[in-house]
């Protein structure tokens, strides 16, 4: 059986990769998930066949052959537009689908977050293992930021919290920095006794880079026992999250009216009192209008519900697959308009 009605959705992150296939009539076909997309390592091309394996399974999952009719990839560090450009030929040289669309994996929580009928208007802030932003207003206008790290503004996300640990603690340690309960639970979290032998670990690679994010929830549960410094830490997190909505919902003429505000990623998902509250805050002071609302589907569904939006889909379809991802009818909103971006 051919792929005839069919479509691909990828979300591709810095730490894993989802795939689906979706008919046009919302159903759920095939699924896999695979490893971390990272062109700026390893080239488009490389980056690109991580997801050869997993287009593969779920083709073989559904049984068919040949290629989906259309492929959206939301796709990380597709930051700017030389690189969606890039991706966008690499993945149309698959012949996996006869036509493909590109843009940044932020969009992809946008539109998960977002009715499915109407006009798309909103903001999503994402805060995984990095931050970004990305909104949609009026006429099809678009907010984004480069979202390359520290060179274009960035602060925050996973990995950058994990270095603000250690660096704290470790200050701390030796009289550089203000006293901190994190001297004590960063390394204990390895089982270690001191900072100095956690910065020798990390150091010598007896721990290797990948295991700092680890470091991220012992940062906010240190936080919430009331300590200063971790406390600073967490509060400049709510920050750069309510700046970076802000902004973008002001670039999109949106600040006047109710607009949600979509916040996904990991250290948003986890949902801690203290980054929720003071994120709740800020936005009612600078965007009183806006809608806050974290998302914890997978962004893989707003890949896949984009496919149906490029189809013109029922009500029907929308609320099907929204149901393969557990995602009740409150998530559904109707549905949306087929001319959608």
């Amino acid at each position: 059986m051919g792929l005839t009605g069919t479509a691909l959705a990828v979300d591709a992150g810095n730490t894993k990769t989802e795939v689906a296939l979706v008919a046009t009539d919302g159903s759920l076909l095939g699924a896999a998930r695979g490893g971390g997309f990272q062109p700026p390592r390893v080239g488009a091309g490389r980056a690109v066949d991580v997801l050869a394996p997993l287009v593969a399974s779920v083709t073989e999952q559904a049984g068919r052959t040949g290629p989906a009719g259309h492929l959206s990839a939301f796709l990380a560090n597709a930051d700017l537009p030389s690189e969606e450009a890039d991706l966008t030929a690499e993945l149309a040289g698959r012949g996996w689908a006869h036509t493909v669309s590109v843009r940044n994996d932020t969009f992809a929580l946008l539109r998960a977050g977002l009715p499915d009928d109407g006009e798309p208007l909103g903001v999503a802030v994402v805060c995984g293992a990095g931050i970004n932003c990305a909104g949609l207003g009026h006429g099809g206008a678009t907010a984004r930021f480069p979202a390359v790290g520290r060179i274009s503004g960035d602060w925050g996300g996973g990995s950058h919290l994990a270095e603000e640990a250690l660096w704290s603690a470790a200050r701390a340690e030796d009289g550089r920095g203000a006293p901190t309960e994190l001297v004590r639970a960063l390394p204990a979290h390895f089982g270690l006794a001191t900072m100095p032998e956690l910065i020798e670990a990390f150091h010598l690679r007896a721990l290797p880079d990948h295991r700092r994010h680890e470091l991220v929830p012992v940062l906010f549960a240190v936080a919430a026992c009331g300590d200063a410094v971790a406390r600073t830490l967490v509060a400049r997190q709510a920050e750069e999250v309510a700046l970076m909505a802000t902004v973008a919902l002001h670039r999109l003429g949106l600040l006047d009216e109710p607009a949600p505000v979509i916040l996904g990623g990991g250290v948003l998902a986890a949902r801690h009192p203290l980054l929720d509250d003071r994120i709740t805050q800020l936005l009612s002071e600078r965007a009183p209008k806006a809608v806050p609302r974290v998302v914890t589907a997978p962004p893989v569904l707003g890949a896949a519900l984009d496919t149906l939006d490029r189809a013109g889909a029922t009500t029907e379809a929308y609320e099907r697959l929204r149901g393969a991802w557990g995602q009740g009818p409150e998530g559904a909103g109707g549905r949306r308009a087929a001319n959608a971006p």
